[in-house]
């Protein structure tokens, strides 16, 4: 496994996290308790240290799950969850108020079973509620030893400069693949240049760059990630199909699965680290061998050209989960 700092901070991340939505929330499609918890272990113990969880996660059910999968791990990961957006029923509610704050970091570290948070992430900007009111807050609990260090997620370059000149911010967390690259236009170059490490969530562009979906493909009951990605249907569709065609040939150069194609492509940037879900340990396992090898400079050439001969005429805009600020 290859591992990169976390920004201005002591940590030392794997370049794969074990992202957990999909391991804590039916949102996805059903998932098993027993085999979450024996996913997680099975990254951990493949090279992963670093574990990204939120209270939006199935309610706080995924925050439960990686508690009970830590159990006797605590030393060799680093805990990375959220604050300012919770799951309730259907919806998405935002607050960053400094007393929804105080209450929230005290569930998660109850769920979590922990007493320290290793990185705090807020999960989505609250305009509701002025920044420096929720910076001042959560720089009280940094002071009170609730967490080490402060990450940011969905945020953009004014709210990070905002952000940065209140408290030190080792991260960012958006949403980036070989098929959603907005972040390479401003927000990558700027978070290279102040240090700031971007943890990348959606990196197979919800599977769909693990080459495994066809027009015939028909996901499970109760998954709703159409609702999240515009990658299933349609001229999207179309396009990484076309894409697909090179990772396939770089794969099988490799003999390696298609989605590390896909995943190392993500961690090859400078500065990136890429968050990966996985619902068994298998699927953990395999995600956690995209960090142990690397693509060429030709490798990554190859699949530039093929990504600029399949989507030169369009741009990809894919919608958002709206949370809703309370």
């Amino acid at each position: 496994m290859n591992y990169k700092t976390i920004g201005n901070s002591d940590l030392k991340s794997s370049v794969i996290g074990l992202g957990t939505w999909a391991i804590g929330d039916n949102f996805w499609g059903n998932y098993d308790e027993n085999e979450s918890i024996r996913a997680i272990q099975a990254g951990i113990d493949n090279g992963i240290n670093l574990i990204d969880t939120a209270p939006a996660y199935g309610e706080g059910r995924s925050e439960e799950l990686v508690g009970k999968a830590i159990k006797g791990y605590r030393d060799k990961v680093i805990v990375a969850t959220k604050i300012g957006c919770l799951q309730v029923g259907e919806d998405y509610i935002l607050s960053l108020k400094p007393e929804s704050i105080c209450k929230e970091i005290e569930n998660t570290l109850s769920r979590l079973d922990i007493d320290c948070i290793d990185l705090y992430q807020i999960h989505w900007p609250d305009e509701s509620t002025p920044l420096e009111d929720s910076l001042g807050m959560l720089k009280k609990l940094q002071e009170q030893g609730k967490f080490r260090y402060l990450g940011v997620s969905n945020f953009t370059k004014d709210l990070i400069e905002q952000a940065s000149g209140i408290m030190d911010i080792v991260s960012l967390q958006p949403r980036y693949s070989l098929i959603e690259r907005e972040i390479e236009q401003e927000l990558l170059p700027y978070c290279v240049s102040k240090n700031i490490s971007v943890l990348s969530y959606g990196s197979l562009g919800a599977g769909i760059l693990s080459g495994k979906y066809h027009d015939n493909t028909k996901l499970s009951k109760g998954d709703r990630r159409k609702e999240f990605y515009p990658y299933f249907e349609g001229e999207m569709f179309e396009r990484i199909q076309q894409l697909l065609v090179t990772l396939k040939e770089i794969a099988a150069k490799y003999e390696k699965p298609v989605a590390h194609i896909a995943i190392n492509w993500v961690w090859a940037h400078e500065g990136v680290c890429a968050l990966v879900g996985a619902r068994n340990e298998k699927q953990a396992k395999q995600n956690a061998d995209a960090g142990s090898w690397k693509l060429s400079q030709e490798d990554m050439n190859m699949i530039e050209a093929a990504y600029t001969r399949a989507f030169a005429s369009y741009k990809p805009s894919a919608d958002t989960l709206a949370p809703k600020s309370e």
